[in-house]
């Protein structure tokens, strides 16, 4: 396991990148992981399904049974409201732990298939001890830099978006540092290239968006996964793998 050191003084001397190069990089594995994509996405919607519905249940259930019960005094709507934000808050947060965890195996499983590594697609990894507890608390370090971030007039969200997108893949691939330390490696990637990285973003949302337009509507939930590819290149040719990293050095010996 690489050191927190090692892994920031990679990202201070980690050479230029290229637009056109990664956004290439990302159409070509794009094509390998389309599928393992749209599993995630479905995933994500079906284990948040439950917190949907007991948040709106008893709402369809006052308006159903008690029909003038939301249209009274201001009072009353508020005793029924509060209880409903508190619970959509709690609901963003749990929603926000499945989509991390989620996102984060995703990542790894881009990496079997971009290096042709054997290795199933476990999509529950970062759920799974030891890593259950570190996948809450990025969630929840995550959850709140957007939050304050959001509080802050909202234009500190278009910087902090960069950082917070490249942590998921930080921890992909760095389980076993502290979550801190993943954190801060994600700000100090996203600090430097982060032009480039919101750049990508913006630009591999957009045509995901589009192209899942395109395609009936429905084409949206096959093509969500592209906007995510560029992060993981950007991780790759900035601080690499420290397992292929061993092989390059192994391989430059024996020569």
């Amino acid at each position: 396991m690489e050191t927190i050191n090692a892994i920031l003084g990679k990202i201070e001397n980690a050479k230029a990148l290229d637009f056109g190069d990664i956004f290439n990089k990302s159409i070509e594995l794009f094509k390998k992981v389309w599928l393992q994509g749209l599993v995630m996405l479905l995933l994500t919607l079906v284990l948040m399904l439950p917190f949907y519905i007991i948040m709106y249940l008893p709402l369809i259930a006052m308006g159903l049974f008690d029909n003038e019960l939301l249209q009274q005094g201001q009072e009353q709507n508020l005793a029924i409201l509060v209880p409903f934000y508190i619970f959509m808050f709690v609901f963003a947060f749990f929603a926000m732990i499945i989509g991390f965890g989620l996102k984060s195996a995703f990542y790894r499983i881009c990496k079997i298939k971009d290096l042709n590594e054997a290795g199933s697609d476990d999509y529950f990894y970062f759920f799974k001890r030891p890593y259950l507890g570190k996948t809450i608390k990025l969630a929840a370090m995550t959850f709140g830099i957007s939050l304050v971030a959001l509080l802050l007039c909202v234009l500190p969200i278009f910087y902090a978006m960069v950082p917070i997108a490249l942590i998921n893949v930080v921890y992909a691939f760095n389980p076993d540092i502290s979550a801190s330390e993943i954190v801060k490696i994600g700000f100090k990637l996203g600090n430097k290239k982060w032009l480039l990285t919101f750049g990508l973003l913006f630009v591999s949302s957009i045509l995901a968006q589009l192209v899942g337009i395109i395609m009936c509507f429905i084409g949206v939930f096959v093509t969500a996964s592209f906007a995510y590819l560029p992060m993981y290149f950007i991780y790759k040719e900035s601080i690499g793998f420290e397992e292929a990293d061993e092989i390059n050095s192994i391989g430059d010996t024996s020569e």
